[in-house]
């Protein structure tokens, strides 16, 4: 890909004493150039940096000489110069990127013609505001395809929060004030405005830093101050199924429903794999070889080499003369199955629908603890409304634990990188303590 340079036009003053401020590309040793619709005055030019710099009235006017007080560039007008200017890197990493996903073999002069056609196509300006959320709008387009939907949800509720939070402080938010100041009003917000709690906020906050790395990736310039804020994340609980409960739910006879069956299955595949929903639904015979599955994880796109177990052997046998090796359904679908589902009719009355996870007994009560700022929240859910697809990697990770498997092992199989974030997942249970130490501690020198 090419470079970007931005070049003042001081050979080239106009009648308001500004210069014209020209775009430089250069691809594979070959420049051209393209004149911007933007000036600005030498004196607040910086060359180094490619960018207009703020300067007070009383350097302006020294550096300026005789000019109105009115015609001095203001704090808001320099800003928003760089954030076009930014807008335009912006755009010719866009013209790249699509050149390429085309496999069109592009010069300089294609890449120029086509931001002149881009341009002149345009029939209004965009408010300098507006470039953070066309990355966000941008990112959900081009991840929709390898995202869940529950992360697509978490990127359009933070675009939301964001607009909700520029209209009610009367702050605007773009990339060039977001600092360690604006992470802590907009963290206060989320809690004392919008209600949300410490860990929903930690997500949201986060999700800015990602769109913030995106940006950086596709030329934006963006101030590192936003870095010397600390997002604090509090410990989740874990939900996971016990030894006990998947033997039962594995061996429940289910054929006089056969939509229960088939989640069974597929619920029971994740727990005995560590497979996210993601891989589960992309899975072919292809991919199961020598008694093990190899497959590129979809959000990772590490290859992982996964042991079969007698349980994931004995679905997969299930199936084996079916088209794809497990049964398809979607994400939604399987929660509801798992957790129960109610349908609404024409007269307003609702009628709700047992869960497989509830039907098979996991009625369990499990208090779940959230905090809003300092306030600590309490609810008490019965188990089955708490297990998801996602509670299957869970549970292999927390019951290859207890049965013996080293962290080190499932983490190969399961694909975490690090143990900070494996962490989470491990359930360490009274079975789990009580096996390891006989273990430890056997008479018979087995260990």
């Amino acid at each position: 890909m090419g470079t970007v340079r931005f070049n003042l036009r001081r050979d080239k003053i106009l009648l308001d004493k500004t210069c014209p401020i020209d775009l430089v590309y250069q691809l594979h040793g070959k420049r051209v150039c393209f004149r911007t619709k933007y000036k600005a005055f030498a004196a607040i030019w910086d060359d180094y940096k490619q960018e207009a710099v703020y300067l007070n009235k009383k350097e302006l006017i020294k550096n300026l000489g005789a000019l109105r007080s009115d015609l001095l560039p203001l704090q808001s007008d320099v800003e928003e110069i760089n954030t076009n200017l930014l807008l335009l890197r912006s755009r010719i990493k866009q013209i790249e990127n699509r050149f390429e996903e085309d496999n069109v073999c592009y010069s300089a002069k294609n890449v120029i013609d086509k931001l002149k056609s881009d341009c002149k196509g345009k029939t209004k300006k965009d408010p300098p505001s507006d470039l953070l959320f066309q990355f966000i709008e941008r990112y959900i387009e081009e991840h929709s395809s390898t995202r869940e939907r529950g992360s697509l949800s978490v990127y359009n509720s933070l675009k939301n929060h964001l607009k909700a939070f520029q209209r009610e402080k009367n702050i605007e938010v773009s990339f060039q004030n977001i600092d360690y100041q604006f992470f802590q009003s907009f963290q206060n917000y989320l809690i004392e405005n919008r209600g949300l709690s410490n860990t929903t906020v930690a997500k949201q906050l986060s999700t800015i830093k990602t769109f913030i790395g995106y940006a950086k990736t596709h030329g934006v310039i963006i101030s590192d101050q936003y870095r010397q804020f600390k997002i604090k994340k509090e410990a989740l609980e874990v939900i996971a199924l016990t030894n006990d409960e998947f033997e039962h739910l594995f061996k429940m006879d289910l054929r006089h429903n056969p939509k229960f069956e088939k989640v069974r299955d597929v619920f029971c595949m994740a727990c005995a794999t560590g497979l996210r929903y993601s891989d589960l639904a992309q899975l072919r015979h292809e991919h199961v070889k020598n008694d093990q599955i190899i497959l590129t994880v979809k959000k990772t796109k590490e290859r992982l080499l996964i042991p079969l177990s007698a349980y994931s052997k004995a679905i997969l046998e299930k199936y084996k003369n079916q088209i794809h090796p497990l049964p398809r359904i979607s994400n939604q679908k399987m929660n509801d199955y798992l957790k129960g589902w109610h349908k609404v009719y024409i007269d307003g009355a609702k009628k709700r629908y047992k869960g497989l996870c509830e039907i098979a007994g996991f009625t369990e009560p499990i208090e779940i603890v959230r905090f809003k700022g300092s306030k600590r929240e309490t609810k008490i859910y019965p188990k089955h409304e708490l297990i998801g697809v996602h509670t299957g990697r869970k549970t292999f990770v927390t019951l290859s634990l207890e049965k013996g498997m080293s962290a080190e092992e499932v983490m190969s199989i399961s694909g975490h990188k690090d143990y900070k974030s494996f962490k989470r997942y491990v359930c360490i249970t009274e079975s789990r303590k009580s096996c390891v130490l006989k273990r430890a501690w056997s008479m018979d020198g087995n260990h």
